[in-house]
């Protein structure tokens, strides 16, 4: 099944991290054209590719592929305290938003 919003979300994550098509392609080991047809919706990542873009991200593969609209924080490496305090971050971001 070909979920298209992935291109979409490629781009979005690519560009909110301030990526450049050739650097992503580099990271992933592939060429910048597929990169573009990934982000037009005109090939789909392979697994292999899709999990390296889900690590680089920091999303998971459900998100990716629209199964999830969450998305995830990766906090592997950081203390308990620190956990916390993004928890707490993200709820106040939350609670600022609700009130826009």
């Amino acid at each position: 099944m070909y979920l298209p919003e992935i291109g979409q979300k490629i781009k979005q994550l690519r560009i909110q991290r301030n990526i450049s098509q050739i650097a992503l392609a580099q990271q992933l080991g592939v060429s910048k054209s597929v990169i573009s047809s990934y982000e037009n919706e005109i090939h789909y990542p392979p697994y292999d590719v899709l999990l390296q873009m889900a690590r680089l991200f920091g999303v998971s593969t459900d998100y990716l592929l629209g199964a999830s609209g969450n998305r995830s924080i990766n906090v592997d490496g950081l203390t308990d305290t620190q956990i916390e305090a993004v928890t707490m971050i993200v709820d106040e971001l939350k609670t600022a938003n609700k009130s826009k």
